[in-house]
């Protein structure tokens, strides 16, 4: 399992009877979650002092209620160690080119803005682009459903230039105040609304080619224009589809998978099949967790996979 656990400002502090409670920054909020099918003692004090807590509906759907919370505030995940900043990237960045700032606000149906295992994706791209940057290559990065911009920044900060798509004004101006807030502003990032669908046939149809590859695909989904997205139905089409992209010396292809049926061992056919076969390379998939601080357990997260030439 991958495992995001370099996160300062988040923790997942205990998880019982189909909730996690976690500290976003100076706030603890429940939220449900399928996974856990567990019951424990709620023995973390939190459970008794949260701010918010998303209350699932019998009929579907839920509705927030909230405790001395903010309607917005900020955390931050700082890069391990290894990770140093580079000293051509914009200049208001360079002090802090390892850091990422990002804006949350509780909205429907129990989300933040921000999907917080990813970090585990976001520190192993950054690491192959930081390296191809050193030598002065430069690296472009597709990123779609993009949501609001963690891996964009990511891909940003090490120094790629990035091409972020979703189907959401409003995920994208919410991304646009998340690179903002990571002093990433003025970092080459072309920012779409657009569906990532029919975005990929023009790009293929344009000859334009990218050097990295990352998608995060809803369950379900519709594009600006009412296309619909089932992700069982259409993921593997997408893929293929999506490798026209790729440059001669193309870095990487990452994949993330929140749908119960597509377990890591599906990503990884996917991706031999699609990928490895016709371009070389390795490709693997494993689950995603994070730690939860009570138990000193993983909570399961969904899943990725990873493609790289190298």
């Amino acid at each position: 399992m991958w495992i995001a656990d370099n996160w300062k400002d988040y923790a997942v502090l205990d998880a019982s009877g189909g909730e996690k409670l976690e500290r976003w920054g100076s706030y603890i909020l429940v939220r449900p979650d399928p996974q856990v099918i567990w019951r424990t003692p709620y023995d973390h004090s939190g459970w008794k002092r949260k701010n918010g807590h998303y209350h699932r509906s019998a009929k579907g759907g839920g509705e927030w209620e909230f405790f001395h919370l903010p309607d917005e505030w900020s955390i931050s995940y700082r890069f391990k160690e290894n990770a140093e900043p580079l000293t051509d990237l914009p200049s208001e960045q360079t002090a802090e080119s390892a850091s990422l700032t990002f804006r949350l606000k509780p909205f429907s149906f129990k989300h933040t803005g921000l999907f917080p295992e990813q970090a585990v994706n976001w520190e192993w791209f950054s690491g192959l682009i930081r390296r191809e940057v050193r030598t002065g290559r430069p690296v472009k990065i597709l990123n779609l459903f993009a949501y609001t911009g963690g891996a964009t920044l990511a891909a940003a900060a090490a120094g790629a230039a990035v091409t972020h798509v979703d189907a959401s004004k409003g995920m994208v101006g919410w991304a646009k105040e998340n690179a903002a807030a990571s002093g990433l502003g003025e970092a080459p990032i072309r920012w779409l609304v657009d569906d990532c669908v029919k975005f990929v046939e023009r790009e293929i149809r344009r000859g334009n080619k990218y050097d990295g590859i990352i998608m995060d695909p809803p369950s379900y989904g519709r594009g600006p224009k009412g296309e619909i997205w089932k992700m069982e139905e259409n993921i593997w089409d997408f893929i293929r589809l999506s490798t026209q992209l790729l440059s001669e010396d193309a870095l990487f292809f990452l994949i993330n998978s929140y749908t119960t049926g597509l377990q890591p061992a599906v990503l990884s056919y996917m991706m031999h099949t699609a990928i490895v076969k016709p371009f070389g390379g390795h490709a693997e998939a494993e689950e995603i967790g994070l730690p939860v601080e009570l138990s000193g357990l993983i909570l399961p997260c969904g899943a990725a996979g990873r493609w790289q030439r190298k």
